[in-house]
């Protein structure tokens, strides 16, 4: 650039005169300075290295993992450069794995490792104009060569949808690499659909010969990757079926039944819900690994092969949109419905009867405006499916049930309450309102078993009740054993007549006995003859202290069955009389009268003490060291024993005033047969349907969420995937976390506030999670049952790219929106994989666009890519001259990477010469 300048008229104006004129060329152009920016910006990037530039700004590409770029933006040119490096050793392009990983497209086309790429700041990212790319290109390698860079460099030009690029590469001081890619995007030729046709095409890139190629041998490197797709699996759905989860007016799915089967029919939640299926399809990958050919022949030869000829197979499920975006509550599943149930729990705490959400006019405003009521026809035909008494029920836990999932205050999933909460989840929106009148038409048909004294449906009506449960539970048990009861009375007694609470057996031993003589039941005392009533046997050797008759076994009664509020209210009694009688003496009063009078009944003669012996062993104290059986032994073999033996009672027992003396005392000899039952089932029986009719809404709530989310949880626990080890791991987590979260619904006087509230519905998103999971791994199961090895890597694979959604990962930047693992499939294995390949139908047959051969049962791969590379000393190269006498270095001379479809060709080749 030249300047002048008029000098100034002074002492020194001879010699300022020679310098008039001057042209100064130690000002740089504006091109030279941007040549000397791009310079220092990869002096820098070069000297900082992959490790600090880590540190720095470099971002990861989810297009390929351990691919990294660093970018600076030029303010004058409005140009933007960026580098691209890698940080996985294995992932190195054209070293026999380039199709072992997700490349970048430059990476694929070039079998280049780190790059730089330059391109304008515009809105396409493209040169437009070919000197512009050129002169630019050119900049780039000369700021390369000047601090001694072997990166290639590229430069995006044409049109954005062509995807084309030229490059270079300064290789050393011999060899320099040019590179172009470019895209036909519609009207494919014929000859380029086929491998025969590409041969051609690669080899007239360095054959002179106007000859026809197909008659000239050019050994050419050769590598192939087919990717096939499954068909969708809901292709050809004729019948439209309703969204997963809806029903008839809001009513319950398991009162409904599918019209056509679905992939989850055989799964435990199908009842409830269907559940879409997660895995799409299916890509499958063949490759052929690196082989030489010579001729066209060979190729079309190769194009004629079976894909289970190839050297590897590599497949990748198609994931649905519930795994890899948010569903912000869209999916129905059972997790959305325990997010409703919990809505409702947090409405019903200012209620105090569950009537006020029934009528229209009353309860919340929101509650009027949102409330959806199914009709009653759904309404009946959800009560009618909950009453309906399945034989053969296993009722209580289960083995499919999980280990942790008693720890939940809920109630079994195949109880009548279990039932109920889960019908609940699916009636109507699962809103407060329609809660309210599902529970008091449920409420209605269990007193209809009560005063019809029939069976309360899938409950048991016997066995010890279970306190672990949620007290609904435990009160509908109570009412199934008064029923028991109350239907033993009407059938053992007379019209009209005496009540008798007692099983036929204990009545008829009791009469049995009546009829013994003095050693089998009746005994002469002073008093005259006692009769013997109620005996189940002789207890062993023992003997009566004043009689020395043997001691005989009563009939007792079975202890009264109660639930937790009647322990409580045992409880409170005791504490509220004070210390005038032991806490267990007065908690088991009429149990303990109860069993003194059989005992006497069975026993006319007996003491006290003898009853001690009997029912409380450690409360008897042996002076002599012998059981009190030892008398009546030696008198047997003849000896001389002293009776009665030296014993006493305990110091508890023998106190002024003991309880259980003062029981003794009042206790009537009556057999058990004969006293008045310890559970009176018609007492008991009302109070029961009194609870369930009086019961407040927010009590109600309460144990229908802990039951409910027991019930999913066990519902989905029944699932058959395999025993997937992070599976099961997961789900033992969940019902932890469960049993933590729900722990404030179990406890008395409950006062719910916003917090738990909260705590409730990040217990709903947890449960989603693994609701999703569950799904993955039983779709999974269903189509690799047969190959464990491959469906257990590959839900391993789906769940490591699903955890970062699942918060266990703290940056956003590692959650993924494509899932892009694949698998390698075994040879044993790839059987069961074709088999996912079904023929398609004539339908079907409209998919077929490529007709390249290659066929997958009937299925052409949808994308073919191709390797092609000749190497070479140089001795003929396209772009410069013969190489230097003496240089025998052989390397890639030319590399043509191929992708193409009927209407879809991509072609990039990459030349080394030497310049």
């Amino acid at each position: 650039m030249a300047s002048t300048s008029k000098m100034p008229s002074t002492s020194e104006d001879d010699l300022e005169e020679e310098f008039e004129h001057f042209d100064d060329f130690t000002l740089a152009s504006s091109w030279e300075r941007f040549i000397s920016e791009i310079e220092a910006v990869c002096r820098k990037w070069l000297a900082d290295g992959t490790k600090n530039l880590l540190k720095k700004d470099a971002i990861c590409l989810n297009i390929s993992e351990g691919l990294y770029k660093a970018d600076l933006k030029y303010e004058m040119k409005s140009y933007c450069m960026e580098y691209y490096f890698g940080t996985v050793n294995d992932v190195v392009p054209g070293k026999g794995n380039d199709w072992s990983c997700v490349l970048h497209d430059l990476q694929l086309f070039f079998g280049v490792n780190e790059f730089l790429v330059i391109a304008p700041q515009s809105a396409s990212g493209v040169v437009l104009d070919g000197p512009e790319a050129s002169k630019l290109l050119s900049a780039v390698a000369i700021a390369l060569s000047n601090c001694s860079s072997l990166w290639p460099a590229f430069v995006p030009v044409h049109d954005p949808s062509r995807k084309a690029y030229i490059g270079i590469q300064n290789m050393g001081t011999l060899f320099t690499r040019r590179f172009e890619a470019d895209r036909i995007g519609s009207q494919v030729p014929v000859k380029l659909m086929h491998l025969e046709g590409l041969y051609e095409l690669f080899v007239s890139k360095f054959a002179f010969s106007t000859e026809d190629l197909s008659t000239h041998l050019f050994e050419v490197s050769f590598k192939m990757k087919l990717t096939y797709c499954t068909l969708p699996y809901d292709e050809d759905d004729d019948v439209q079926e309703p969204e997963a989860g809806s029903t008839e007016s809001g009513g319950s799915p398991k009162s409904n039944h599918h019209n056509k089967s679905q992939w989850d029919d055989d799964c435990p939640w199908s009842e409830w819900y269907s559940s879409e299926d997660p895995v799409r399809g299916f890509e499958l990958i063949a490759v052929w690994s690196e082989k030489a050919f010579e001729s066209s022949l060979d190729m079309a030869e190769l194009e004629n092969a079976s894909p289970l000829e190839a050297d590897d197979w590599l497949i990748s499920p198609c994931l649905s949109e519930t795994l890899t975006e948010d569903s912000d509550g869209k999916r129905i599943g059972f997790a959305s419905q325990l997010r409703l149930l919990v809505d409702a729990l947090e409405m019903s705490m200012e209620a105090k009867f569950i009537e006020d959400f029934v009528s229209e006019h009353s309860g919340p405003e929101t509650v009027k405006s949102s409330a959806v009521i199914p009709p009653p026809t759904v309404l009946d035909r959800v009560l009618k499916d909950l009453f309906h008494e399945v034989e053969g029920l296993q009722l209580g836990f289960s083995d499919g049930d999980h280990k942790d999932s008693r720890t939940i205050k809920g109630a079994p999933l195949e109880s009548l309450f279990g039932q109920f909460c889960l019908h609940a989840l699916w009636f109507g929106d699962c809103n407060i309102r329609a809660i309210a009148i599902f529970w008091i038409e449920f409420v209605r048909e269990v007193r209809w078993c009560w005063e019809e004294s029939q069976p309360v449906p899938r409950m048991p009506s016997n066995c010890v009740i279970d306190l672990s449960t949620c007290l609904i539970n435990q009160k509908l048990h109570m009412l199934s054993i008064c029923i028991n009861k109350k239907r033993q009375q009407e059938q053992e007694s007379p019209k009209g007549g005496e009540q008798s609470f007692f099983p036929a057996h204990v009545k008829e031993e009791t009469q049995v006995k009546r009829c013994l003589s003095p050693h089998d039941g009746k005994t002469q005392t002073s008093s005259g003859e006692r009769e013997r009533r109620g005996s189940a046997g002789v207890v062993g050797s023992m003997m009566l202290l004043e009689s020395q008759q043997n001691m005989h076994a009563p009939f007792t009664q079975e202890p009264p069955v109660m639930t937790e509020d009647m322990h409580e209210e045992r409880l409170q009694a005791v504490e509220a009389l004070g210390d005038s009688f032991s806490f267990s003496a007065q908690l088991e009063k009429d149990i303990l009268s109860s069993d003194m009078s059989a005992f006497k009944a069975a026993n006319p003669d007996a003491v006290f003490e003898d009853f001690i012996r009997w029912h409380s062993p450690r409360d008897w104290e042996n002076n002599d060291n012998m059981d009190s059986g030892g008398s009546h032994d030696n008198a047997i073999k003849g000896l001389t024993v002293e009776w009665p033996p030296r014993g006493k009672l305990s110091e508890r027992m023998s106190e002024f005033g003991n309880s259980w003396r003062k029981i003794w005392n009042e206790a009537p000899p009556l057999p058990a047969s004969e006293q008045k039952p310890l559970l009176d089932p018609n007492r008991e029986g009302e109070k029961v349907l009194h609870y369930l009719e009086t019961l407040r809404p927010c009590q109600l709530l309460e144990q229908m969420v802990c039951t409910a989310f027991r019930a999913a949880a066990d519902t989905l626990n029944r699932t058959t995937f395999g025993g997937l080890k992070q599976l099961t791991t997961k789900i033992g987590q969940l019902n932890l976390t469960m049993a933590a979260t729900l722990r404030c619904l179990q406890t008395s006087n409950l006062s719910i506030d916003t917090e738990d509230i909260q705590d409730l519905k990040r217990l709903c998103e947890i449960f989603e999670h693994v609701e999703k999971l569950i799904t993955l791994a039983a779709s999974l199961y269903t189509k690799f049952m047969n190959a464990p090895r491959l469906l257990e890597s590959i839900f391993n694979d789906c769940y490591n790219f699903y955890a970062p959604r699942m918060g266990t990962v703290s940056t956003a930047s590692e959650v993924k929106k494509d899932f892009e693992k694949k698998q390698k499939v075994g040879r044993r294995e790839r059987e069961i994989v074709a088999s996912m390949f079904t023929t398609p139908t004539a339908n079907q047959s409209w998919r077929k666009v490529l007709s390249l051969g290659n066929l997958l049962n009937g299925h052409e791969p949808t994308l073919r890519e191709i390797i092609f590379t000749k190497h070479g000393h140089l001795s003929e190269n396209y772009y410069g001259g013969h190489a230097p006498r003496g240089y025998q270095h052989e390397l890639e001379t030319y590399r043509m990477y191929i992708s193409g479809t009927s209407n879809d060709l991509s072609v990039a080749l990459a030349v080394a010469s030497c310049d």
